[in-house]
């Protein structure tokens, strides 16, 4: 019976001060910080010269390079190879009435197999030559859109017309 009257957990701990027997009490932190800290800066970390011992830090880029891997290349040259041999057979040989029909097919696989390719490496961010890149801000000159125009204009007008003429 005499132990249970000295035990400290059978008192009772409501009438007892819980922070009177802190002894971290006089040590408290302000809502913002530590008081006392000696020009406002604290020491939380090793010094940069204990960091980087072998010598000056080095930056790595983490993005991956942006340019076309095999996987995104191998359909595209896929396509435009058999797009063009399907264009360039009815033409070379005589395939009857349905010479036009194949070639006209190989002509849109080949010019799907461009827009394809030309999309994939808009968005690895190659532009054509006198294009500004994706994202500067800078509209392109309306003389190089104009050209690029033309040129696959004539080159579209060629070919429905070398097709047109198998018929």
């Amino acid at each position: 019976m005499d132990r249970l009257a000295t035990d400290p957990l059978a008192a009772d701990p409501v009438t007892g001060d819980p922070l009177a027997a802190d002894p971290l009490a006089d040590d408290r932190l302000a809502d913002d910080g530590p008081d006392d800290t000696q020009g406002g800066v604290t020491a939380d970390g090793p010094a940069p010269e204990e960091m980087y011992p072998g010598g000056p830090e080095v930056e790595v880029e983490l993005r991956p390079q942006r340019r076309l891997r095999l996987w995104q290349l191998a359909p595209i040259v896929g396509l435009g190879a058999v797009g063009s041999l399907m264009f360039a057979f009815p033409l070379a040989f005589d395939f009857g009435d349905s010479g036009a029909v194949i070639a006209m097919l190989g002509l849109l696989i080949c010019s799907c197999a461009a827009g394809w390719g030309m999309m994939a490496a808009r968005r690895v961010g190659y532009t054509w030559p006198g294009l500004p890149p994706r994202g500067s801000g800078r509209r392109p000159d309306w003389r190089v859109v104009l050209g690029y125009v033309l040129l696959v204009a004539v080159v579209v007008v060629l070919a429905v017309w070398r097709v047109a003429r198998l018929r």
